[in-house]
């Protein structure tokens, strides 16, 4: 039964990454666009390269944006490493690059990591693509491998939570009649 549930996560992630995840899900350090914040309240410790944002937070970099109640940024000799957001939830917004669409991600906690190129989604996450569904406790994305490993919640006595998916079918594939 265990291997049935390894085969079945490492599946969904096959799917979710064909079908759902936008290639590019993640601010882009190289690009020439600038990451703009703006909050009610901010406190930068420009010593340990920490700036903590509160208070209707969003960052934008061009038509990608994350909102949360609070953002915490990182950064070292290299520049902005690390963002930490949380929220009730918090969002996580990009377009999605092959396509119409955008890519809508939701989230109690989110992180995104530059050094081990990971968007992270933790307690409640759900993420939308063009009516496909995504929901985990736990969602890691690897930006530059394009692997995504999802994880449902602990069991707290009234079962275990799932990873759930709904995937939308490729239009011209569905059949009106279904007298065949």
């Amino acid at each position: 039964m265990k291997s049935l549930n390894n085969s079945m996560r490492t599946l969904l992630a096959v799917i979710l990454a064909a079908y759902l995840v936008s290639p590019a899900l993640a601010f882009d350090l190289d690009s020439d666009m600038p990451i703009t914040v703006g909050a009610d309240s901010a406190r930068l410790d420009d010593g340990k390269g920490i700036a903590t944002y509160t208070g209707a937070v969003e960052l934008v970099q061009g038509k990608t944006r994350l909102t949360a109640e609070r953002v915490v940024l990182y950064r070292n000799a290299e520049g902005l490493n690390r963002i930490e957001a949380t929220g009730s939830p918090a969002r996580y917004q990009q377009p999605v690059t092959s396509g119409e669409g955008e890519t809508d991600a939701k989230a109690r906690n989110i992180t995104w990591s530059a050094t081990d190129k990971q968007l992270t989604f933790e307690r409640e996450a759900v993420i939308e693509q063009n009516g496909n569904v995504f929901r985990g406790d736990i969602i890691h994305y690897d930006t530059e491998q394009r692997v995504v490993t999802a994880e449902g919640s602990q069991d707290t006595g009234s079962g275990p939570g799932r990873v759930e998916m709904v995937i939308q079918p490729r239009s011209g594939n569905i059949s009106s009649d279904s007298s065949n």
